[in-house]
């Protein structure tokens, strides 16, 4: 590189970026920007009039407070700007030439002496030359530099400012004053201090802002990675807005061309209401002309003969043509065709159809989070709403879309998550499609699988005998919806038992006789059936009060009882093998039922979902009626397969709406659909030697089945 180009390239660097000329007098910002002082104080003159209490660096765009004096002449110069000024005024003769540092006469300097360090005029250059001990310096003239002496000019030792010092380097560093100072100063004002030698103090220096520079870099890949992720998210957003645009395009007129295509519907619906309509009033219109037509003719040809007034045609026409009046008076008169009113009707006026989702949640993004499901138990799955950097986020315009073919509650926790509730009614596999913002999340449509609900053995109690929590052959059981009593139809005993939920007994209910049945109303009274004894009902408060007897001249032989949710009384009559329905006094009989083609009579009935369901031990099947009493078909037959009986008695249908059987000889319980669809079966070794006869369920979803001859209560969670 020549020294011109040298030169042109170092008063780049010394450009002042505000009057874009070699910096005079140049002050530096903290930012590390330099700049002419005159050029400082213009720009602060300027922000002063708006008025501004700051400047922005016109490089880095850093803000300053403004300086309470007129100028920034108190700001620091760069050492580096000035050596370069210096440089540049030794090539342009513009500026004020570097004057003779050797004599005191101030001339300008035309030469330099790079082992002295000093510029010199031509007369010193002379006597510089002439001296012996200076006669092998290496000097240049400042008119002939080299781009070597230019560099070099620029790396030269700085002189010391202090009087009387100006012919020596600054070629120590006080640590205590943190300054430069020459040999003379150490001795004179630094003596007590510790001075290093500059360039191991630089050395320290440099590895310090080596450090710092480092840091600095590491920064600015930060940065660099952050513009450009920044960079892709803009390139990312003009095409997500191009494709929103263009699916927004697409749906517009893909509603035009469904519109276009309805319209052409209904235009030819038009043409087809305008032809029939038409030929309707063609025919009418062709019938009455005709018709008028006729009587025309009739008219004429009676005017005809009147006018020729002739004796004998008179005579000869009068019958036909009154005949032929007759019947045109006496024809069925034409009914005028009205046409229908016809009006066009929009059904569905046109409102906001679609919408821009502005949203920082990204789908992609989105997370779905799920609880194990039971068939027909409420669960929930959770939404997680994300941003594009995985972070949880909430946008208050976030939309979710809700499932067409299941109920669905969705519950917004204002900060980023959704809980969906459900209750699937059908066990398997199932596929559940989530979007955020009319876009699938990234693994939607999710495979959830529901499993059956099972019952689990929990508990037991039993014991024969009489005393307290004795049985003596358990002919039934019930339980309250209000508050979990169990009461058992202890018949040897001739009572009623009554249990707390956990089984712990509560208090008896003696009796005059042996009870068959029990049912809780749902007032919380409990009612009980005693066959013999002029069938009576015995009606009871929860706490084993007695309220009244029912006398039912309806009952001939009754076995078992229960409540329909109206409190209607369902009971079992082996006379006639009937299942009468009876009001919530036992006055009237509402509805009785049996099959005609089954000589069985019927065991237990409940009612649920308007049918009733039976049990014919007998017949090893249960039997379904709607709610007039009319039978409609068997759920089971004789057998020990999947969905077969042997002698099944008990009957209850739980939360879920599966019908639960007690299969007696099978020593098992056997779970259906309510259309009579075998799903599984609860026996074990809890069943062994025990036949489960009686089932009911309480408020809490508990199962109670009780074994007749065994005594034993068993509970199912």
């Amino acid at each position: 590189m020549d020294v011109q180009q040298i030169f042109k390239r170092l008063k780049k660097e010394a450009e002042c970026p505000l009057c874009l000329d070699t910096v005079k007098n140049p002050k530096t910002l903290p930012c590390l920007h330099s700049f002419c002082l005159e050029c400082l104080d213009k720009l602060a003159n300027f922000a002063r009039r708006h008025p501004h209490v700051t400047i922005k660096c016109p490089e880095c765009k850093t803000s300053f407070p403004i300086p309470d004096a007129d100028t920034f002449a108190n700001l620091p110069s760069s050492f580096y700007v000035n050596r370069l000024v210096d440089v540049l005024a030794l090539e342009d003769s513009s500026v004020k030439a570097q004057k003779c540092n050797t004599c005191d006469e101030n001339n300008p300097a035309t030469s330099y002496c790079f082992v002295c360090q000093t510029f010199m005029c031509a007369s010193c250059f002379q006597s510089h030359q002439r001296f012996k001990a200076t006669r092998g310096h290496r000097n240049v003239l400042i008119d002939k530099l080299q781009a070597q002496d230019v560099q070099e000019l620029i790396e030269r030792p700085v002189m010391c400012s202090q009087q009387f010092h100006e012919d020596q380097p600054l070629e120590f560093y006080c640590e205590d004053c943190k300054v430069l100072i020459c040999l003379k100063c150490s001795i004179v004002g630094h003596n007590q201090h510790l001075v290093t030698d500059t360039r191991k103090a630089a050395l320290e220096q440099t590895m310090q802002l080596t450090e710092a520079v480092a840091k600095l870099k590491t920064e600015i890949l930060l940065y660099e990675t952050e513009i450009k992720k920044q960079t892709e998210l803009k390139h990312k957003n003009m095409t997500d807005i191009t494709v929103a645009e263009k699916k927004m395009t697409d749906s517009v007129e893909e509603w035009i061309r469904n519109l276009r295509e309805h319209e052409e519907k209904m235009k030819q619906k038009f043409r087809e209401i305008y032809e029939a309509e038409q030929k309707q009033h063609e025919t009418r219109l062709k019938n009455l002309e005709l018709i008028t037509t006729q009587l025309k003719s009739c008219v004429k040809r009676g005017q005809d003969v009147l006018e020729r007034n002739i004796s004998a045609e008179i005579l000869q026409t009068k019958h036909t043509i009154l005949q032929r009046c007759d019947e045109l008076i006496n024809a069925r008169k034409l009914d005028r065709y009205k046409s229908p009113y016809l009006n066009y009707i929009v059904k569905k006026k046109f409102g906001i159809f679609d919408q821009i989702s502005l949203t920082k949640t990204d789908s992609s993004m989105c997370l779905a989070e799920f609880d194990d499901s039971e068939i027909g138990r409420e669960s929930n799955f959770v939404v997680v709403a994300r941003d594009s950097e995985g972070f949880q986020c909430y946008q208050l315009d976030d939309q979710t879309a809700e499932g067409d073919h299941l109920k669905t509650e969705l519950k917004d926790s204002k900060g980023g998550k959704y809980t969906v509730t459900h209750t699937t009614q059908c066990d398997g596999k199932h596929s559940v499609e989530i979007q955020v913002n009319g876009q699938q999340l990234t693994s939607s449509p999710f495979p959830v699988q529901i499993r059956e609900h099972y019952y689990q053995f929990a508990f037991r109690f039993r014991s024969r005998g009489t005393g307290a929590r004795d049985f003596a052959r358990i002919f039934d059981i019930a339980v309250s919806d209000r508050t979990g009593t169990i009461s058992v139809a202890d018949a040897g005993n001739k009572r009623i038992q009554l249990f707390s939920s956990d089984g712990k007994s509560e208090m008896q209910v003696e009796l005059d006789g042996e009870p068959s049945s029990v049912a809780f109303t749902e007032g919380g009274d409990l009612l009980t059936l005693v066959p013999g004894n002029n069938n009576k009902l015995y009606l009871f408060s929860e706490e084993g009060q007695f309220i009244k007897h029912i006398n039912d001249k309806h009952l001939k032989e009754p076995q078992r009882l229960s409540i329909a949710s109206d409190d209607r009384v369902i009971i079992t009559d082996e006379a006639n093998n009937e299942v009468k329905v009876l009001s919530p006094d036992g006055n009237d009989q509402l509805v009785s039922m049996t099959d005609p083609n089954c000589d069985k009579y019927p065991k237990c009935a409940v009612y649920h979902l308007d049918k009733f369901y039976v049990s014919y031990p007998g017949a090893h099947c249960i039997k379904v009626f709607d709610k007039t009493g009319v039978y409609i078909h068997d759920i089971g037959c004789e057998g020990s397969s999947d969905g077969e009986f042997k002698n099944p008695v008990g009957l209850v249908i739980d939360k879920y709406n599966r019908l639960i059987v007690c299969d007696v000889n099978n020593r098992r319980l056997q779970l259906f659909t309510l259309s009579g669809k075998f799903l599984t079966n609860l026996q074990g070794e809890y069943f062994n030697n025990k036949k489960p006869c009686y089932a009911a369920l309480n408020n809490s979803g508990n199962l109670i089945v009780a074994e007749r001859f065994g005594n034993c209560i068993f509970v199912f969670r």
